[in-house]
């Protein structure tokens, strides 16, 4: 779906902090606002700010209780009076810059409230419950509200081992094709994204400033076969996952593994690093396996000029660019950068699983 060129209106940005936006004393003040949305990390803020001369003497910016740690923030940015948001968290960290030269500045940093989930580590047990049932208990002990995606396979008898509850929870996803994201006050446990439909279309003749795919064959199998065995039967399980089982091929005519298998013969990847003890539980890990290691058949990374829809976990097509790299790809990360000289930019990475 094509989007109106943003550049037909002034790049825009609103901070607020607690709630309150900027005050105009030190909105005037700001020199840089970034946004770092990423699927597998705390998506991060950080917002530049250079003091005035009245400033200077008194350090009135450094010491702006304002930016006391822990305060919350929410940051939008566009194009005009159509803002997006794009973070909320909280505070985390204070950063100024004193030269004997000139004035100092301040870098005011933050995370989305995934960064709650890497405080301390934690050895304990979970016992007759699905991955999302423990995503969202972990929410909960964190303060946060739960939107979980059923993951359906029961597990007898789940460890968790010396680990921060993020480093847990994403032992648990990936494994399964699930991410581990925060929206506001929100945990998020749910599947990755990539057969949804497109937000935007990017191209050179619009948006689109640079763009550098890489499709490699490299690790394609037509097969993945992960082993196991049930204690209780007393005999070996195996699930399995083959071409044709692409969650969905982005518009693409082959798949990596049709194209791996076509060209090189048929391969098939044999897993079993981990515990398996139900026949569910293989075939989620099989599908999971297969389809985490085909969307990796193009990887990329470009620069467009700056769109708030452009969020990692989102699907965007990029076309104009031949037959074989044109098409929809999933956003693993996007950098979202405003500054008050250049204006505002989204450098961004991708991948896909598929080509023409």
């Amino acid at each position: 779906m094509p989007v109106a060129n943003p550049s037909l209106a002034p790049p825009n940005f609103e901070v607020k902090i607690n709630g309150t936006v900027l005050p105009d004393n030190l909105s005037t003040q700001v020199i840089s606002v970034t946004v770092d949305d990423d699927t597998d990390l705390p998506s991060m803020f950080t917002l530049g700010l250079a003091s005035s001369v009245q400033q200077a003497s008194s350090n009135q910016l450094i010491d702006q209780a304002l930016f006391a740690i822990g305060n919350t923030f929410e940051v939008k940015l566009g194009y005009g009076d159509r803002l997006t948001r794009l973070i909320s968290g909280e505070i985390t960290g204070l950063e100024p810059e004193f030269s004997v030269n000139g004035l100092p500045s301040l870098t005011v940093r933050g995370y989305d409230r995934r960064h709650r989930l890497q405080r301390g580590c934690k050895t304990r047990t979970f016992v007759q419950q699905k991955d999302s049932d423990i995503a969202a208990q972990i929410a909960r002990e964190a303060g946060l509200s739960a939107q979980t995606k059923d993951s359906q396979v029961t597990h007898a008898y789940t460890l968790q081992a010396n680990q921060t509850d993020l480093e847990f929870l994403q032992t648990r996803s990936r494994p399964i094709r699930y991410e581990v994201v925060v929206d506001d006050r929100t945990l998020l446990f749910r599947p990755v994204a990539n057969a949804e439909s497109e937000v935007l279309t990017l191209t050179f003749e619009d948006d689109l400033l640079e763009f550098y795919p890489r499709l490699s064959s490299m690790g394609q199998v037509n097969e993945v076969a992960v082993r196991g065995w049930s204690p209780k039967n007393k005999k070996e399980i195996i699930g399995q996952a083959r071409r044709g089982d692409e969650v969905s091929t982005m518009g693409g005519q082959k798949s990596g593994a049709a194209l791996a298998e076509t060209v090189f013969s048929a391969a098939v990847a044999r897993v079993g690093d981990r515990p398996v003890r139900t026949q569910a539980e293989a075939d989620q890990l099989a599908k999971a396996h297969f389809n985490q290691d085909v969307l990796a058949l193009i990887k990329g990374e470009g620069e467009c000029k700056g769109h708030p829809q452009l969020r990692a976990g989102k699907v965007i097509k990029i076309d104009g660019i031949g037959q074989r790299f044109s098409g929809n790809y999933y956003v693993t990360a996007a950098s979202h950068r405003y500054n008050s000289t250049r204006g505002y930019y989204t450098h961004f990475t991708v991948q896909r699983n598929s080509t023409s």
